[in-house]
């Protein structure tokens, strides 16, 4: 049993084990409930998401948003929530970083359906530029340093556009990338906002397909565009479907099971700020939050 899960109530006659969630709200299956009753809760979490995204640009002291759009279903979600909440002052970012054509083409096609500002900037050279500044590394370790480098880039040209637009960075990951810790640190995870964090990836398609969202681009295999041929689940080693039930009904095959949370755990240091020492300059003293320095009797 999934520690981090808590059962909850019945819905109607059906067992916890048979529903679905939306950011919390149980929800029945499609196949076990009419597309009205869908349609109502679907349009319920995205108004209250929209209004959540407006509440925290507000309080940023800002005035809207900018996101990547990668051409894959997260960041098409994330876009169309942004729209909504901001329809004249959302900035969609395409940046290609020895990125698949495909990337592109998907990501062009939403930002058209959604009639979407859009910015495309390519990356290449400046990625070409580093790496041949850094030291070369072999093997797999070199290659996925290298790999990180290209969503670290774009996270770096994400706030400078919206610094210089006066707007937050609004991230894609969803609650099963967030819990196996599948996204680079200080890349991807880089952002201000993450409204797509509770929801898991099934829910994140009926999201977007609630929104707009081509269904071409809902039904591409996941992919964080790291190299060529790259997929999520191949390198997860185990597919969404299986971190959602597990996520949502706290069961998976105990070979999924112990890989999803050994890879909670091991990711453990990208979901939390930076550790501090808990002494200051004094030495043998102790400060604790918002007090003085005191020495420690431990």
């Amino acid at each position: 049993m999934n520690p981090h899960f808590a059962p909850g109530r019945k819905w109607g006659t059906l067992k916890w084990s048979q529903r679905w969630e939306i950011g919390g709200a149980s929800v029945v299956p499609e196949t076990s409930f009419d597309g009205t009753d869908r349609q109502k809760l679907l349009e319920r979490w995205t108004e209250r998401t929209v209004r959540w995204i407006r509440e925290r640009v507000e309080e940023a002291n800002c005035s809207g948003t900018v996101l990547g759009v990668s051409g894959g279903l997260d960041s098409a979600a994330a876009a169309a929530l942004c729209q909504r909440a901001y329809p004249d002052n959302a900035l969609a970012a395409i940046l290609p970083c020895e990125s698949d054509e495909r990337d592109m083409h998907y990501g062009r096609m939403l930002v058209d359906t959604l009639n979407m500002e859009c910015i495309e900037v390519s990356l290449d050279e400046s990625y070409g530029a580093l790496l041949e500044q850094l030291p070369s590394v072999g093997g797999e370790r070199g290659r996925l340093a290298r790999a990180n480098i290209k969503p670290r880039l774009r996270m770096t040209a994400l706030y400078y556009l919206a610094q210089s637009r006066s707007s937050l960075v609004v991230g894609a990951a969803n609650r099963a990338e967030l819990y196996l810790g599948y996204f680079t640190k200080h890349g991807d995870s880089g952002s201000d906002l993450l409204p797509l964090g509770r929801l898991v990836k099934s829910e994140v398609e009926a999201v977007a397909a609630h929104l707009g969202v081509p269904q071409e681009i809902i039904d591409r295999p996941p992919t964080a565009g790291l190299w060529p041929g790259q997929t999520d689940e191949e390198e997860m080693g185990m597919s969404y479907a299986e971190v959602d039930r597990y996520l949502l009904r706290g069961w998976a095959e105990p070979e999924i099971s112990s890989g999803i949370e050994s890879a909670h755990r091991r990711s453990e240091h990208k979901r939390k700020m930076p550790p501090l020492p808990p002494f200051s300059l004094g030495e043998g003293a102790v400060r604790p939050p918002g007090g003085e320095d005191r020495e420690s009797r431990s």
